[in-house]
């Protein structure tokens, strides 16, 4: 069993999708093991993509993350870090396969409704950045 997680973007909550997104991931046969919605801090969003620091996008990236409320979710299930990044489509929506969540809601590269990570390293560090082990069901 494995473990990564997923973000609904301010743009999927604005877009009321939350219930959507879920959905799909649960016709898949992916768990939620853990969930809340919350308002990034600054500091928050800037220590989560601290790998993009020096990416000329970072502080776009940051300014959209804490502009709106984000739901934070700990998926479970075998395989699901592949299977999570097949559920939401390639990042540039345009590109993105037909039916997937990319596909289906998204407007642009950045306001794309939705993060995974994307190997079994970054899952760890990013359920750990959100999540106690106390709080995984």
């Amino acid at each position: 069993m494995q473990r990564t997680l997923s973000i609904i973007k301010p743009d999927g909550v604005k877009k009321k999708l939350i219930g959507a997104v879920i959905a799909v991931f649960e016709e898949a046969g992916v768990r939620v093991a853990a969930m809340k919605m919350k308002k990034l801090s600054r500091e928050e969003a800037e220590g989560f993509y601290y790998v993009h620091k020096q990416q000329p996008f970072f502080p776009e990236l940051v300014e959209f993350m804490i502009s709106g409320p984000v739901v934070l979710m700990a998926l479970e299930g075998d395989d699901v870090i592949v299977r999570n990044r097949e559920l939401m489509g390639a990042t540039d929506p345009a590109k993105a396969a037909p039916g997937t969540i990319r596909a289906r809601w998204a407007d642009s590269k950045q306001n794309n409704i939705v993060h995974g990570s994307d190997s079994v390293e970054s899952a760890r560090f990013e359920i750990g950045y959100f999540f106690a082990e106390i709080e995984i069901c």
